[in-house]
């Protein structure tokens, strides 16, 4: 039995009367919990879904999804994850090109079009959850279930965050899982998978969505740890005080775009007493960030690098080395982790580059599948002789203007220098006589004076080549973003449509 697997049945049999859920500031406990996840387990049963066999879950940040992901990966069985967030003609046939037996999903998410042809088309049962946890139903038998993997290796199937296309689903197994918490643990020198299984009073604050590897990720880790979860269905900044001021919690998350929320609402400081650090993901940090944090509320900001593909972070500052190194790897995505292989490769000849050179980053290590091979990521990287790695752009989303490579990451940097600007997102457009352009969408601080753009063209110009300076730009009060609030490329590119 995997760790994950074991780990999560032992700590929901340990006190019934514990809370365990903060949602909407209303504690449910471990005992009621535990009570819909054995529900769900005995409808599955009951539907001939044993071991192995793939579960769609319309997830959500509420209560009642927590007991829908425990009921799956408690009892080897594999959860498929399906984004709410998604319209209907994207859910619908991805739940169809799924071909799931079952899916568990609220009323609301039932009643939704796309979901109905879904799951007519797809004869299959459907399970309605409360998110209160007030209600559990089969609502619909179907199909007679197909035969699955009765070793129920894989936990997860999960979409990747989707910033330059498609989603794609990745199958992430329990073993990758052990070895990712393993390697966290490790890494932090925290408390480990081997330590006896007991509940905490600390709180762990979900607000990524728990469609995203984030989200999840922190779940279960709270969870297989005893920690009690505080569930925040959408970031906004006074949610976020909110949480942080109940729970008192000494590590809080923020993605790179909540950083700069928080420091642009200039908070009282008192706000972050209770915090030793914050844990930031997903999306590239400046260090222009983590130094004005340092600066304003003394709190450090540690990023780390990671992707749904590895089922979790390889990399990660742990507040030891960013009091010893900060000042000396400013800006690196964190140390790569002890229990991984990495190395930088050319991208054309494959060759294994020296520690300080840049190219296109590799990993090998079990946390990613076999860990007999190497795993070619997406993103130029930098690795110097202490195992820090430097995160220079993605090798994927490169615009070629008249032959000229352009990293978009490069112009974000070079925007978010200009004081009057918040945070900016470049993508690649269609241009007849070059083949593609830059095009910048922008966010302005608050209470700052709309840029002239050849004013701040002649900014750029300093900071960049001539080919990289945008030649498009947008003013905007949001940019689209993923559920984990990275700029999304692809709405992002329709932004420009009309001026192509």
């Amino acid at each position: 039995m995997a760790v994950i697997t074991d780990r999560l049945r032992q700590v929901m049999a340990l006190d019934h009367e514990s809370e365990v859920v903060d949602f909407e500031g209303n504690w449910i406990s471990w005992g009621k919990l535990a009570a819909r996840v054995g529900q769900i387990e005995e409808i599955l049963e009951m539907l001939g879904l044993g071991p192995g066999a793939r579960i769609g879950a319309v997830l959500h940040n509420r209560p009642g999804h927590i007991a829908s992901i425990l009921a799956v990966l408690a009892s080897d069985r594999c959860l498929v994850t399906l984004n709410p967030m998604y319209p209907d003609e994207i859910l619908g046939p991805d739940m169809v090109a799924l071909d799931v037996p079952v899916i568990i999903a609220e009323s609301a998410d039932l009643a939704r079009p796309g979901i109905v042809e879904a799951i007519s088309e797809l004869d299959a049962s459907v399970i309605e959850i409360h998110p209160h946890l007030e209600k559990l139903e089969l609502r619909r038998t179907g199909r007679a279930a197909a035969a699955a993997d009765s070793a129920g290796s894989i936990a997860i199937e999960m979409l990747t965050s989707g910033t330059t296309g498609r989603p794609k689903r990745v199958p992430l197994s329990r073993e990758a899982f052990d070895a990712s918490f393993a390697a966290i643990a490790g890494h932090d020198r925290s408390r480990g998978p081997a330590e006896p299984v007991k509940l905490r009073t600390s709180t762990t604050l979900i607000l990524n969505p728990v469609t995203h590897i984030g989200g999840i990720y922190g779940v279960i880790g709270a969870l297989m740890a005893g920690r009690r979860i505080c569930l925040v269905e959408r970031f906004s900044v006074d949610n976020w005080v909110s949480a942080v001021t109940r729970h008192r919690p000494n590590v809080a998350p923020a993605v790179p775009a909540a950083l700069r929320m928080l420091l642009e609402a200039d908070l009282p400081r008192e706000h972050f007493s209770s915090l030793s650090a914050i844990i930031s993901g997903t999306a590239p940090l400046s260090p222009d960030i983590v130094d004005a944090f340092l600066d304003k509320y003394g709190v450090p900001v540690l990023s780390n690098y990671g992707a749904t593909e590895f089922a979790g972070a390889v990399a990660a500052w742990s507040l030891p080395d960013f009091k010893a190194f900060w000042s000396d790897k400013r800006g690196a995505a964190g140390r790569l982790h002890s229990s991984l292989d990495a190395r930088i490769v050319n991208p054309e000849t494959g060759r294994a580059l020296r520690p300080g050179e840049e190219g296109v980053l590799e990993l090998k290590g079990t946390q990613l599948g076999t860990g007999k091979s190497w795993l070619r990521t997406t993103d130029r990287a930098v690795i110097d002789r202490d195992r820090f790695i430097f995160i220079k752009g993605r090798a994927d989303n490169a615009i070629v203007r008249g032959g000229f490579k352009i990293h978009p990451d490069d112009i974000v940097r070079a925007l978010e220098t200009h004081p009057d600007i918040r945070e900016a997102a470049v993508v690649g457009v269609p241009d007849v006589r070059l083949g593609e352009v830059p095009a910048a969408a922008i966010i302005m601080k608050e209470g700052a004076a709309h840029l002239d753009v050849d004013a701040l063209k002649t900014f750029l110009r300093e900071r960049l080549v001539a080919y990289q300076v945008p030649v498009h730009f947008r003013f905007v009060s949001d940019i689209p973003r993923t559920p984990s609030l990275k700029p999304a490329t692809v709405p992002l590119k329709k932004m420009f449509a009309s001026l192509i």
